[in-house]
């Protein structure tokens, strides 16, 4: 059942991509242009980790507090009065989050089918 799940982690590398460069198309630098940046690359390492370790549930529970700090960001940082960096904000937030959520239910389903998912010891055999 994870493999269906696996359109998740790589939805949220793409959308932590696209939070991480949308200075290229809002043009916003500064404090609020970095923290995108910033919480962009953290969604692509919680991808990552979500990739490597499919029943642990700290990656997706990462996702959904790095999509809600991004939709919050605007107010938070006080940047919405530029409306394309904030829409960026609140729908690249939002998606994330939204993708976090759903792989968080898919990886609990998955650590309950196989508790060993969650932290796999890796053994070499000589």
């Amino acid at each position: 059942m994870r493999e269906e799940a696996r359109w998740t982690d790589l939805a949220l590398v793409v959308v932590g991509l696209a939070l991480a460069l949308s200075y290229l198309w809002h043009g916003m630098l500064g404090f609020g242009g970095g923290s995108m940046l910033v919480l962009g690359v953290a969604a692509i390492v919680a991808a990552i980790l979500s990739l490597t370790r499919p029943g642990a549930v700290s990656s997706e529970i990462a996702a959904v507090v790095i999509g809600t700090l991004a939709f919050i960001l605007p107010w938070a940082v006080g940047f919405t009065h530029e409306p394309v960096a904030a829409w960026t904000a609140w729908i690249l937030g939002a998606a994330i989050a939204g993708v976090g959520v759903y792989g968080l239910v898919m990886a609990a389903r998955a650590r309950r089918r196989d508790p060993e998912l969650a932290w796999t010891q890796h053994v070499t055999q000589m």
